[in-house]
């Protein structure tokens, strides 16, 4: 029996009342298939405990990380604490300590998820992207000169080196080529003539190593168009920092939500924990009255599963979650129904016993 030790970083806002839905499910797939078990060890770090501490984390808690199998993120981000700070003296400091350098967002229309698009189906809506995690746009390098004066100036420097671009594209490339899809390149090389010029080039240097994989390239302008009016043209999506974090979000919208976005940020050398998070933000105008979408922390743990190599587990889970939908009787205000953020969790973990009982 494999034991995997998960730190559990609540978070800020709704972000406890998730990931306690989260544990739950993660435990009862754990008593039910018997192939591993869990020991959770929570943190209370995020914005509250920077309003008590000045500080978003332990100042040794990327050493005390280390420890674990994986990190189980809730939300970040509270009333009074700029939205800079809780970024990257929390989320950003893990990522890059950890060299978390892929994002992975899966865009999927679940079957009884709402839908803004007319016609939208889990054939048309079926997009993974894979968000360069480390660098680019969110590399913080840059200045602000002459801070106050009237010739004030402020400089924000992207940064694509040949390792963190090259890894990011042959990880896609792997990707695809496994899933045998299609793999789409998302950039601006007409207006970023250095890096997104750097990034084509390198896109289309290691397509040759990949003859079998069909490919696109789209600037990120008429990619949004394109996901609205033709999604079915994206399956496995490749991109930059930045670009990725703006699609996903819309992806999100075609998907049935935020409150059904889930994410994924891999060391894929296994050589630190990776983390995982729904990526709906603390929303603390609902935090407290128990209504918080869970999903998104469950589809979350779905992908924790696929990384410790239980993909069918990772893939039940998957099921419960449609299946939840389809039902449409337990299902929070967001998607339309009444039920509380744990009667949500209490019923994925029905159906998810049934699903697992029925498999074995």
């Amino acid at each position: 029996m494999k034991k995997l030790k998960i730190a559990v970083i609540p978070g800020d806002g709704i972000g406890p009342e998730v990931i306690d839905e989260g544990v739950k499910i993660m435990k009862k797939a754990a008593e039910l298939d018997g192939r591993m078990t869990f020991e959770f060890t929570y943190f209370p770090w995020g914005c509250e405990y920077y309003l008590q501490h000045g500080k978003m984390m332990d100042e040794d808690g990327i050493e005390q990380l280390k420890a674990f199998d994986a990190i189980y993120l809730g939300a970040v981000g509270y009333p009074g604490v700029p939205d800079h700070i809780s970024l990257w003296d929390l989320l950003l400091r893990i990522r890059k300590a950890f060299d978390q350098y892929v994002n992975i967002r899966p865009i999927t229309l679940l079957n009884g998820a709402p839908c803004p698009l007319v016609g939208g189906s889990k054939e048309t809506i079926d997009m993974l992207f894979i968000r360069e995690n480390s660098e680019g746009e969110y590399a913080g390098a840059g200045d602000w000169l002459f801070k106050g004066k009237q010739e004030e100036v402020v400089l924000q420097t992207g940064v694509f080196s040949r390792k963190g671009t090259e890894r990011i594209i042959r990880y896609a490339f792997e990707t695809a080529a496994a899933a045998g899809k299609s793999l789409t390149s998302i950039s601006k090389a007409n207006a970023l003539n250095y890096s997104m010029v750097f990034w084509d080039q390198v896109f289309e240097e290691v397509s040759k190593e990949y003859p079998n994989v069909k490919t696109s390239s789209y600037l990120v302008d008429a990619a949004a168009m394109l996901m609205i009016k033709e999604p079915s043209r994206f399956e496995v999506v490749v991109t930059s920092n930045l670009f990725g974090d703006i699609l996903t979000d819309l992806g999100a919208a075609l998907a049935g939500g935020m409150g059904l976005a889930a994410g994924a940020n891999i060391n894929p050398e296994r050589l630190y924990p990776s983390m995982f998070e729904p990526i709906h933000g603390s929303a603390p105008d609902i935090s407290g009255h128990g209504i918080a979408n869970p999903l998104a922390s469950i589809w979350s743990a779905s992908q924790m599963f696929d990384h410790f190599g239980f993909e069918d587990i990772g893939k039940q889970l998957l099921l419960a979650i449609e299946m939840l939908m389809e039902e449409k009787s337990v299902l929070t205000p967001d998607l339309g129904g009444t039920a509380t953020t744990s009667q949500v969790g209490d019923r994925v973990a029905e159906i998810l016993t049934e699903i697992m009982v029925t498999a074995s």
